[in-house]
């Protein structure tokens, strides 16, 4: 009795694993060509926002469910805001690039980062979702890490105020 159970697992156990051993077959389609060379990286990242509610980001340069189209990556970048100080830093994970390969255009509230360095290749184009002076921008770019720091603009209050008589 215990032979037939022993063979009913292995064979059930077979049928599940040729699914996880498959996945070569996945990759077959990206060998002969050339102008999809890896490396392939896709995810997510979770933080907490300032209104406590979670915010998820993808990054990577696959999506899931498709071929990559190009070699150059995305970045993980992380916005900070610095209430006490007054700044907003967006800091970016680059390495195998130089300083003076970095690139960066601020531009109605877009930040546009791009550096290629030999086969290193990133770009990302990122909302500043804060009102922001541009002209204080101020890039420093230190072992992979390039830190942008803008300094925040005060609102004032619009309108005026009308006292009652």
């Amino acid at each position: 009795m215990t032979m037939f159970f022993d063979s009913e697992f292995d064979r059930i156990f077979k049928r599940m694993s040729n699914s996880f051993f498959n996945i070569d077959d996945i990759f077959e389609e990206f060998k002969g060509n050339d102008s999809a060379s890896g490396p392939y990286f896709y995810g997510y990242t979770m933080t907490v926002g300032p209104d406590g509610k979670p915010v998820v980001k993808e990054y990577g340069n696959v999506k899931p469910g498709l071929i990559p189209t190009s070699d150059t990556r995305e970045p993980i970048v992380d916005t900070i805001v610095d209430e006490k100080e007054k700044e907003v830093k967006l800091i970016a994970e680059m390495p195998g690039v130089e300083k003076t390969d970095v690139k960066i255009v601020v531009e109605n509230k877009i930040v546009d980062i791009s550096a290629e360095h030999g086969e290193k290749k990133y770009h990302v184009k990122v909302p500043v979702k804060h009102k922001v002076n541009e002209n204080s921008a101020k890039a420093s770019y230190k072992n992979g890490i390039l830190q942008l720091v803008f300094k925040l603009v005060d609102e004032k209050p619009k309108g005026k105020t009308v006292e009652v008589e």
